[in-house]
């Protein structure tokens, strides 16, 4: 497990190319569904809980936000469970620093996990993932920079932007939900 990591690839879309990838990887790779998701980071944007339609989770990621790859722990609990969590949290002293509303649609496209988010108040975003060993994770992530490139995205955000853009929801998220 500590030799496992999830490489990632991700930028800000318009709604015009949202439409158009949800399209395309619709013909090129497997749809496997659409969820609603509501996250909440705890203390920091390392230790989060997120609920969809059917389970909650507990998550750890390691480093810091944005990172091209990096080892996570995720737990997954019954959905009703998540209430509780956000309670055992909150007295061990774990305020909440964010809570995040997305539908995001879920495509496997060969190895490669590709998210279409819809997040409320942040925008859209196309995510490409996948989970390799750590000596990989270079090779990894420039073949899913590569698959950005087949689906016509020629740039892709950069994490300063991310980072800025993250910031200002931390600053928002209330008003913006």
């Amino acid at each position: 497990m500590k030799n496992r990591v999830e490489v990632e690839v991700r930028t800000l879309i318009s709604f015009p190319e949202y439409k158009k990838l949800s399209q395309k990887l619709k013909r090129i790779a497997k749809f496997e569904k659409e969820i609603r998701e509501e996250t909440i980071y705890l203390g920091s944007e390392r230790l989060r809980i997120r609920k969809d339609q059917k389970a909650c989770y507990l998550i750890f990621k390691f480093g810091k936000i944005h990172q091209d790859s990096r080892r996570e722990i995720e737990i997954e609990f019954k959905r009703k469970d998540f209430e509780k969590l956000k309670e055992v949290f909150k007295n061990l002293g774990f305020p909440i620093i964010a809570k995040w509303k997305r539908k995001r649609k879920v495509f496997n496209w060969g190895k490669t996990k590709v998210f279409l988010d819809d997040t409320k108040g942040y925008g859209k975003i196309i995510e490409l993932e996948r989970i390799t060993d750590k000596k990989n994770r270079k090779k990894v992530l420039e073949e899913l920079k590569d698959k950005l490139q087949i689906l016509g995205i020629k740039k892709i955000t950069p994490k300063e932007v991310f980072d800025k853009k993250f910031k200002e929801y931390l600053k928002n998220w209330k008003k913006l939900l």
